[in-house]
């Protein structure tokens, strides 16, 4: 059953009939993919975002806004609050790392110290994008874990936003992985493998990869392995599984519908993924990727027991969170400046 559709209630344990919430997962689970704003760059804000990761037993996570925002257009009477909700188009919207950022600063240091910020308010195919990463890392110096997620390759998405298709390996995303490698920080991109068109071969996997060639220093986090609504080819896992030994530095999380379609279908983990999971674990990170829906956040998570009762203690620590750890909390609350060296693909594009 897909994830959208899982039921936020279930019969509370001693009491038959009654209902209670879910309180999530029975393993703590640093959820590593988790929109703090919607579409409309709304967010319920930083107190909401803790409580209902204390009922979901989720000690840290990872969080960005959204780099597009939707249009409500002259014609449209209903306002849209989801990219899908209409025909109407997306937009750049370059404030959410601002929302985010504010958002946190007005915790707690205890609360803001679970939090693993990414910055994502950018165009891709703007070869100016790198010039607001640098503002935001400058004037939010103790807030940043990370870049991403980088919306490029999304099927529908990608339809309705405005201008070029953003893709992995777009020249104006190079001086951004630089800058990631330079300081230290990783990089969560969505890049679907494959067109909904073409269901057997990945046809955008290419791109991927020449940016993973062509930055082996740069930490990249393959957000849901690929996949996406209506995208999916044969022998996915061998695909991952490929990817994450011909390039060290790539990690994946496993969200949204990859779990429920690859993964674990129909609530029964594929022995597959298991054998890849222990093989991988130290790179592999679990996320909801609720776009806001705080409340969502136990039943999203409570779903992935029933794999994890399959992993062994080890790489289930690491899945849960040692990775998740890892690959964001290194750069937590502190800034690395670097001395200036542009990269030869850098100075490549100064010359174009």
């Amino acid at each position: 059953m897909p994830h959208e559709q899982i039921a936020t209630w279930s019969r509370a344990a001693g009491k038959p009939g009654s209902l209670a919430p879910l309180r999530g997962s029975k393993y703590k689970i640093v959820d590593a993919h988790l929109h703090v704003v919607n579409f409309i760059q709304e967010t319920p804000g930083g107190d909401a975002l803790m409580h209902y990761m204390d009922q979901a037993n989720i000690p840290q996570a990872v969080i960005f806004g959204l780099p597009v925002t939707k249009l409500w257009t002259e014609y449209d009477r209903e306002p849209p609050d989801y990219y899908l909700a209409n025909d109407s188009p997306c937009y750049y919207y370059a404030y959410t790392d601002s929302i985010v950022a504010e958002m946190v600063r007005q915790l707690a240091p205890a609360q803001q110290a679970r939090l693993y910020p990414l910055i994502c308010g950018f165009n891709p195919v703007d070869r100016y994008a790198l010039r607001h990463i640098e503002r935001m890392y400058e004037q939010y110096p103790n807030v940043w874990s990370g870049i991403g997620e980088i919306l490029l390759r999304h099927d529908d998405l990608t339809a309705f936003t405005y201008g070029e298709n953003p893709r992995a390996n777009h020249r104006a995303l190079f001086p951004i992985y630089q800058f990631a490698a330079d300081h230290d920080l990783p990089v969560l991109v969505h890049q679907n493998i494959t067109s909904v068109t073409k269901s057997d071969h990945p046809v955008f996997l290419h791109e991927l990869e020449e940016a993973l060639r062509e930055f082996p220093n740069t930490r990249f986090v393959f957000a849901h392995c690929g996949m996406s609504r209506r995208v999916n080819v044969p022998f996915y896992h061998q695909m991952v599984e490929r990817l994450l030994e011909a390039y060290p530095n790539l990690g994946v999380d496993y969200s949204w519908i990859i779990y429920d379609i690859a993964i674990c279908p129909n609530g029964k983990p594929d022995p597959a993924w298991i054998e890849l999971t222990e093989k991988y674990s130290d790179r592999i990170c679990l996320g909801s990727d609720l776009v806001t829906k705080f409340e969502r956040l136990g039943p999203e998570l409570q779903r992935y027991d029933v794999f994890l009762d399959q992993l062994s203690e080890a790489a289930r620590a690491n899945v849960c969170w040692h990775t998740a750890e890892k690959i964001y909390g290194g750069n937590k609350g502190k800034v690395k400046r670097v001395q200036a060296q542009p990269a030869p693909v850098w100075e490549m594009l100064q010359a174009a």
